[in-house]
């Protein structure tokens, strides 16, 4: 997921009768203030640079007036940039003419709305297959294929209803599956689940993931809400007055806020719930791959603790299990011929790499040590120590002090 679909180049955008008379200004660094004070026009996007990755899940969040519904706009132009370069898998966006653009509409992306944007006056299964009819596709191959989206997002059944007839989290699970059905490589979502209520919005937050895993569509999503981005997205861009505060991944964003107006963003957020295994990890500090019990002892000693992680192999990758100094001991100590190392390894509690400090904590509270982190395929990627959980989960208490 290292592959650019979406660059951003210097893209700028000024509201007013003479926006290119200003960029002048804008060049300079003027604020935003300031521009308007002096010449009436509104600065609604300052020199923005960004890679948007093929197959993830990029939230766009700010506060209102900070130009994140103005950015995504950009990308099906909608709105077109003062100055700046738009390119979608290698295609310079600005050169489309009318018709080619329409054409990149209809096929390359898709927008989800807020206010969901249904026409009332068509059932639910037409509503669905609204981009497919535009596109030119004959009515049972629209309507069959509707009805797949419409099974996916959990509506099958729905199909002769009006939009008027279901709630709003129904309404906005057909506007996902219409966005869905035109197969557009890029979907477009502004706000969308910010009409909702919470416990209806959480479930189409865990919608969204699902049929991403599935999908793996490039969505760019847009919120104000950093619980919903630090939950659904795979890189977060933090916008301020039009300028990008920062680009990264959660944690990223959560440990390392790059200004005042990032970290004021995070303050309250709870790092449990956000922070996964993979972010604290870290490979386990005795690490035993003989078979010999005495020479295991003897590695355990040397690392001075009274346990170790059991493996088959010198590359930590065939991964056995867990055993305790005594355990060792006791074998040793039994008549005749002794078990090897692997024998002994139990299995212990552990978690995948994904898994939440919050799920995590609790049973790590409870067992001296630290809990292995092993994928779903039961490849090994290190442990997880008390320590390391609470220090990085207090470092939000400590900066306050003083």
């Amino acid at each position: 997921m290292g592959e650019p679909i979406i660059k951003i180049e210097n893209l700028c955008k000024v509201f007013g009768p003479n926006a290119k008379s200003v960029m002048t200004k804008v060049a300079e660094g003027i604020s935003k203030d300031e521009i308007f004070s002096q010449t009436g026009h509104v600065v609604g996007l300052r020199n923005i640079n960004m890679n948007i990755n093929r197959g993830e899940i990029f939230v766009i969040m700010g506060l209102s007036g900070s130009g994140k519904s103005t950015l995504i706009r950009h990308f099906n132009r909608l709105i077109d940039p003062t100055e700046g370069k738009i390119i979608v898998d290698g295609l310079d966006v600005m050169g489309l003419g009318k018709k080619e653009l329409e054409q990149f509409r209809r096929h390359r992306m898709s927008m989800v709305f807020q206010h969901f944007g249904l026409m009332p006056h068509r059932t639910v299964i037409e509503n669905v297959a609204y981009g497919l009819m535009v596109q030119g596709i004959d009515k049972a191959t629209r309507h069959e294929k509707a009805g797949g989206w419409l099974e996916a997002v959990g509506l099958s059944g729905y199909e002769a209803q009006y939009p008027s007839q279901l709630s709003g989290g129904q309404q906005q699970r057909v506007g996902l599956a219409r966005a869905l059905c035109t197969d557009a490589d890029i979907l477009l979502m502004d706000e969308a689940f910010s009409a909702l209520d919470p416990l209806i919005r959480s479930e189409m937050q865990d919608q969204l993931i699902e049929l991403q895993d599935r999908l793996h569509k490039t969505i760019i999503f847009i919120t104000h809400d950093l619980d919903e981005a630090l939950r659904i997205g795979d890189r977060i861009a933090i916008l301020k007055d039009g300028e990008l505060s920062q680009v990264g991944r959660p944690e990223e964003i959560l440990l390392n806020p790059a200004d005042d107006y990032v970290e004021a963003f995070v303050r309250d957020v709870n790092r449990a719930r956000v922070l996964t295994a993979d972010v604290v990890m870290q490979p386990p500090v005795c690490r035993l791959t003989t078979e010999n019990l005495d020479e295991a002892l003897r590695q355990m000693r040397g690392h001075k603790h009274d346990y170790g992680f059991v493996f088959e192999d010198e590359e930590y990758t065939d991964y056995k299990g867990f055993v305790t100094r005594e355990l060792i001991e006791n074998e040793i100590d039994q008549p005749g011929k002794n078990a090897d190392l692997s024998d002994l390894a139990e299995e212990v509690f552990s978690v995948q790499p994904d898994a939440s400090l919050e799920k995590i904590l609790p049973t790590s509270l409870e067992q001296p040590y630290p809990v292995p982190v092993v994928g779903e395929d039961g490849e090994f990627h290190g442990v997880v120590s008390r320590k390391s959980m609470i220090s990085i989960l207090s470092e939000k208490d400590e900066s306050k002090v003083g």
